[in-house]
């Protein structure tokens, strides 16, 4: 394959995902992943994506660009499932857990449907449409009300006053991206208060993340890293990514995700 061409198909990876991995597209293409740096920093130069650490994301209208629930339901579905099944273990009937608004944790609460004696607390309304139908008649689900968001987030005052009222076992969150120094982010500043309201709320937080999030820098910054207890991630997470989260959080779990 000829520089242009790589350089091209790199570019539409970028477009059509958001973001791509170094250390993945390097393997997808058969060449080193020196070799993909220098491909994205020339691609990066022209305009066309923005270089973050490990790999490039889409430029969007920034960093404050957030896709619809729809368009992220459709990616990186295998890795969505993994973290999902892998989250899953950690429930135990009884619990009172909170799930907040996203893809991956949508992907979550469809594994908890057959957990009896389980109470949900989310602002999602995907969720909350799932779970009504699916759970058992021993479960309930508690919804916090507000306004919904693109990503079909139920935020604002009423949402967080509502959280603010609720003890839960345990939080499962996710978000837009993490990187050492800005924490777990998220594009839209109208859910940043309702995302700490519901991860106050809990005991313990367990953040769901996939390897495309990881130098993911979004527009405000929700936590620091430091404050997960759990982070679930997916086997196609680079190396250093696992280590610095290894060095801000108890509890890495790595779900297993085949080869592309």
């Amino acid at each position: 394959m000829l520089p242009h061409q790589r350089r091209d198909t790199l570019l539409k990876e970028v477009q059509a995902s958001g973001a791509v991995r170094v250390v993945d597209v390097a393997d997808a293409l058969g060449v080193s992943e020196m070799t993909i740096r220098r491909d994205l920093e020339e691609l990066d130069r022209l305009g066309l994506v923005r270089r973050v650490h490990g790999g490039a994301t889409s430029l969007g209208p920034g960093a404050s660009d957030e896709p619809g629930f729809a368009a992220k339901a459709t990616r990186e579905l295998a890795a969505k499932q993994a973290i999902a099944q892998a989250a899953r273990e950690l429930v135990r009937p009884g619990m009172t857990i909170a799930i907040s608004a996203g893809t991956t944790t949508y992907a979550f609460a469809a594994t908890v449907t057959d957990v009896e004696d389980l109470t949900v607390v989310t602002n999602s309304t995907d969720t909350a449409d799932l779970l009504f139908d699916a759970l058992p008649r021993s479960s309930q689900v508690v919804v916090t009300g507000g306004v919904r968001t693109r990503s079909h987030a139920l935020v604002g005052p009423v949402a967080i006053s509502a959280l603010r009222s609720l003890h839960v076992d345990l939080v499962f969150h996710g978000f837009h991206g993490f990187d050492p120094k800005a924490g777990f982010t998220c594009p839209n500043l109208a859910e940043v208060a309702t995302a700490q309201a519901m991860i106050d709320c809990g005991r313990s937080l367990v953040v769901l993340v996939d390897h495309t999030k990881a130098g993911v820098v979004a527009l405000a910054g929700v936590v620091p890293l430091s404050r997960a207890d759990v982070v679930v991630t997916d086997s196609l997470l680079a190396d250093q990514d696992r280590a610095a989260l290894s060095e801000h959080v108890p509890d890495v779990v790595v779900a297993p995700v085949g080869p592309r």
